[in-house]
């Protein structure tokens, strides 16, 4: 489903601010993996999203999905293979626009733009169905401003829009990391539902290792750019956080740092 061959990425080459971000990373993710990405800050891990979003070219490698070679598409001949959830709740949907017309903009995505008469009667009743499965009460408010949602209320409709066409690949930006616990354990449940009812292909960033352990079939750490851990299957379910930094310690030879932020 997804193929990194090799790729690299250095930003500012030549200069004093040259930073290998990518170094020769090769990843394989099959048809309906959803796979956790966990590292230190400057590990890779959102550059290597970026990479496969084509937010920015890489310097050497292939980047593939569902056995397209996109490595040298630019960002918006991609956007028909992905769906992308970002860190920021704000980013994602159209503030001054209405929930049911958030929804219609994502359903028409890649077709042909042209004029039409509003949402229809049926497409309402399918969203305000889909909105249900949120448990939100977002369906009772279909015609409110997405500004005026919270936060989590905001990211869980941005989820929604970025799966409604079924995305060959789902990329979530530490998609819950600027919302409180209880607004984030929601969202991931959502997140969860949502991957699974669709089999997506998923790879989901996170700086929670608890949240790394508890969701998805496999687990890849990163650090300096590269993959150091792959963890799944059993081994994965049978993990624990300690677990998880005597593995890193093992590989690495350094400690991880040990803060609230990505203990969780």
């Amino acid at each position: 489903m997804l193929e990194l061959k090799n790729i690299s990425k250095t930003f500012n080459p030549g200069t004093v601010n040259e930073k290998l971000a990518l170094n020769n990373v090769s990843l394989t993710i099959e048809d309906g993996d959803f796979v956790t990405v966990i590292g230190g800050n400057g590990a890779g891990k959102s550059t290597m999203l970026n990479a496969i979003a084509g937010v920015w070219p890489v310097d050497e490698g292939q980047i593939l999905i569902d056995g397209q070679d996109v490595t040298k598409l630019p960002e918006h001949k991609r956007a028909s293979y992905l769906g992308r959830v970002f860190q920021d709740p704000m980013n994602g949907t159209a503030a001054a626009m209405n929930i049911e017309e958030n929804l219609a903009l994502a359903l028409r995505r890649g077709q042909k733009r042209m004029l039409r008469q509003g949402i229809k009667a049926s497409e309402r009743e399918a969203y305000r169905e889909l909105l249900s499965g949120l448990g939100l009460g977002l369906e009772d408010r279909m015609t409110s401003k997405v500004g005026l949602l919270s936060g989590g209320q905001r990211q869980a409709l941005t989820l929604l829009m970025a799966t409604l066409r079924k995305p060959k690949l789902l990329l979530l930006d530490e998609h819950t990391a600027a919302l409180d616990p209880k607004t984030a354990a929601k969202v991931l449940e959502t997140t969860e539902t949502i991957v699974n009812r669709d089999h997506l292909t998923t790879l989901m960033i996170t700086h929670n290792m608890r949240d790394a352990i508890a969701h998805g079939n496999r687990l890849i750490m990163m650090m300096k750019g590269e993959i150091i851990l792959d963890i799944r299957g059993e081994e994965k379910q049978g993990l624990s956080v300690q677990d998880l930094l005597s593995r890193f310690e093992q590989v690495s030879g350094k400690e991880f740092a040990n803060d609230k932020a990505i203990l969780g």
